[in-house]
């Protein structure tokens, strides 16, 4: 069965139409779906500056101008896999708890039949519920989290649900493979050096945007290989990895972080790993300008779907293997 692609922008110039991910079509107009985007538009787990909320449709939007063949990959993503846009997830603003389950029933529906889910957000809050849903289908999974900052920390204001806790509940949840688990770009000030001892508990490796600075992106894709191995990988991305530089429509910049390049070479180097599923956060377009964290973070989104669809044109994605299976 031959795959539906984007709107062709030779017939139809890319600022006219609807605003789907790459302007692929949507799940519903369909028979199948190998790979799906997703919105979720939601931020109220957020403990300094809002708007998240708004990242699916900004992404959408910068999304416009993503072309269907990867060279860096040799791939045409939407040629050797079926990708579509299941549009966003309606979850409520007003309860984490509620939202938090919403997100998880969606995640597994939209994952039903062998198919991978690639998020937009929303706050980091999403990525508990995400990953849930993928250890559901996977058995824990390995993760690899790009982020300024560890989101391991216990609760803010009592709560346990926020966007800086979500990596600890999944490690207290035992979703997670805790002999493989990384943190990439990490940097700035914490609350203590109890953060770290913490982190280390939860068996969590660093790889901070420093050791990207000075080890370059070659020997820490290599140290994240060997740590991945041939284990279900789940690929969690906050987009204030990226300097401000590169994204500043953050909700929690912090300076010094990674350069786009850097981190798009990174996933790069994830060919040929087992990667289960994915997300990427955290972009406020409030504090956006020309739509520099809309490029970054649309652009990541296509690598990490040109990834996925590299699995389904090697066959490894094709039998879907869920964990009572194995």
């Amino acid at each position: 069965m031959s795959t539906i692609g984007p709107i062709d922008s030779s017939l139809t110039p890319r600022y006219a139409g609807p605003a789907s991910f790459a302007r692929l079509p949507r799940l519903e107009q369909v028979e199948r779906a190998d790979i799906v985007v997703a919105g979720i538009p939601f931020d109220t787990g957020v403990s300094y500056r809002p708007g998240a909320r708004f990242g699916p449709t900004h992404v959408r939007e910068a999304s416009r101008l993503l072309r269907p063949y990867h060279p860096a990959l040799d791939v045409a993503p939407f040629d050797v896999a079926q990708v579509a846009d299941a549009g966003d997830v309606a979850v409520n603003p007003f309860s984490i708890d509620e939202a938090v389950d919403t997100i998880q029933a969606a995640a597994l529906d939209l994952t039903a039949d062998g198919r991978t889910l690639v998020t937009i957000g929303g706050d980091h809050t999403i990525s508990l519920p995400l990953l849930r849903a993928a250890a559901e289908r996977h058995g824990p999974v390995a993760l690899v989290h790009f982020d300024a900052h560890l989101d391991t920390w216990d609760t803010y204001f009592g709560a346990e649900y926020t966007h800086g806790t979500p990596f600890r509940r999944a490690v207290e949840e035992g979703i997670l493979d805790t002999e493989a688990l990384s943190h990439v770009g990490t940097r700035g000030p914490l609350y203590g050096k109890k953060d770290l001892e913490d982190d280390r508990r939860f068996g969590f490796g660093i790889v901070t945007s420093a050791d990207v600075y000075h080890q370059g992106v070659v020997e820490v894709v290599d140290r994240l290989r060997q740590r991945l191995g041939s284990r279900p990988v789940y690929v969690s991305i906050d987009i204030d990895v990226l300097d401000p530089a590169h994204a500043p429509g953050t909700g929690t910049p912090e300076a010094g972080g990674i350069t786009s390049r850097e981190l798009l070479e990174i996933l790069r180097g994830f060919r040929g790993l087992n990667v289960v599923g994915a997300d990427v956060v955290e972009v406020a377009p409030a504090y956006d300008h020309a739509d520099i964290t809309g490029v970054a973070a649309s652009h990541v989104a296509y690598d990490l779907v040109s990834l996925l669809a590299l699995r389904h044109e090697t066959g490894a994605g094709s039998s879907h293997q869920t964990k009572e299976a194995r």
